[in-house]
């Protein structure tokens, strides 16, 4: 009932109705996101680029794939360009924060988000989703690091559970990708969500 009427609380805040589209859940198909961004302080962070992939059943649908690089306000400095490789000679060729926003929302619609540390990136969208479309971003949403836990916690192996992505991956047997990089990441996490369903816990995960 409280989630209820959050919904039709956002719901009202929104500032142009095409984006009624984001409350219509789609119960089929999930988005799996993620961002790279110059900080991981959220206040400060801006956002380099944004990588998305949808999945439906048991297929991630890899043609059906989200991959903006953005251009930030401030060049990323030398630590930055150390993690992620996106260089200020590569995101000076890249779009607005608010277009590639925009074009992601339009890629998202009702489908829920997974992630990995999903709050993370969640908040830094939010930052441009709000003023935006006027509230923030109203899909259901699944950590999947929460999904292992849960699994982990069934199998009674104690509560000093580690939750690094190539422990997981390695747990579940995932092939590695090229790490940083928004849409391999995003595809890394829908992979782990479908290795989870799979174990079929004891209750329903999203």
């Amino acid at each position: 009932m409280f989630k209820a009427l959050q919904q039709q609380w956002a719901k009202r805040k929104l500032r142009d109705p095409r984006w009624e589209v984001l409350f219509q859940a789609n119960d089929e198909e999930w988005v799996s996101v993620d961002c790279e961004t110059t900080s991981l302080d959220v206040a400060e962070a801006e956002i380099l680029s944004i990588g998305a992939v949808k999945v439906r059943g048991n297929r991630i649908l890899s043609s059906e794939s989200f991959d903006r690089v953005v251009k930030p306000s401030i060049n990323p400095d030398a630590a930055s360009v150390s993690i992620h490789g996106l260089r200020p000679l590569d995101v000076s060729q890249g779009i607005s924060c608010e277009q590639a926003v925009t074009e992601l929302l339009e890629f998202i619609g009702g489908r829920g988000l997974l992630g990995y540390y999903l709050e993370y990136d969640v908040a830094i969208l939010n930052k441009t989703v709000k003023p935006l479309i006027g509230c923030k971003l109203p899909q259901r949403q699944v950590e999947i690091s929460a999904l292992y836990y849960d699994w982990k916690i069934q199998q009674n192996v104690g509560a000093n559970i580690d939750l690094r992505l190539q422990t997981i991956l390695d747990e579940l047997h995932i092939p590695t990708l090229a790490r940083h990089d928004a849409l391999n990441d995003a595809i890394t996490a829908a992979m782990i969500y479908q290795a989870m369903q799979v174990r079929k816990p004891k209750r329903p995960f999203g």
